[in-house]
Order: C-alpha cells, then structure tokens, then sequence
C-alpha cells in the first residue's frame, strides 16, 4: 500500500488550499485515510479521517475539535484519493501534513494505528 499527498504550498492567513491524498495498493474496503500534521518544533497531531466500509458508498468523516468547521475531508472511493480542503488558515495551521491509511477503518485519532503513510506536504501560511 501506497500513499502520495501532495498539494502543499505558501498560501497567505486566510487563504485555503486543498491536499490531495493518492491511494495504491489497498485491496480492503473497509479502511480509514486519516490526516495528521506536524507543525515545526511539535508533535504531530490528528486533523481528521474518513472511512469506509461494505455497504458505505459516502465516506464517514471525523475531525480533530480545533479543526472542524475549516477542514473539510471527503473522498473518492473509486478513484482511490482523499482531500483535505482547508478554509480560513491561520499562521498556526503551518506545517507538514501527512495522510495514512488504518485498515481497520475505525477513524482514530492515534496515529500509531495507521500502519501505511505517505511521505507529508510542507503547508506554509504567512501572516
């Protein structure tokens, strides 16, 4: 399994950007794609995560509490990618992103249970 994020960039407080997050290699359908961040000099830290599962054609989404309302995850189950819009940014929303895939599809915030990841987008907010 394979993950690709990309769309990261230098955007200005208050613009928006959107990452996208390029699966390969999944043959399960029940899985989660989680986004996670690491802002410089801190921990990485849970934005958001969709999931899905037989039966579930749109995925279930679940964000971080400091996060909801300007990022938005949705997906594309069929063509194997999931998006992070990201609305409103602020200085503070600077840093590398990463997304990873959990094949238990639960949309957990821990990120030691996502086994795959990609290798992160560097998003840089000026003020």
């Amino acid at each position: 399994v394979q993950l690709q994020a990309s769309g990261g960039g230098l955007v200005q407080a208050g613009g928006s950007l959107r990452l996208s997050c390029a699966t390969s290699g999944r043959t399960s359908s029940r899985y989660s794609v989680g986004w996670f961040r690491q802002p410089p000099g801190k921990e990485r830290e849970f934005v958001g995560a969709i999931r899905w599962s037989p039966g579930i054609t749109a995925g279930i989404t679940r964000y971080a509490d400091s996060e909801e309302g300007r990022f938005t995850i949705s997906g594309d189950n069929a063509r194997k990618t999931v998006y992070l819009q990201m609305n409103s940014l602020e200085p503070e929303d600077t840093a590398v992103y990463y997304c990873a895939l959990d094949l238990s599809g639960y949309n957990t915030p821990d990120a030691t249970r996502y086994r795959y990841w990609g290798q992160g987008t560097l998003v840089t907010v000026s003020s």
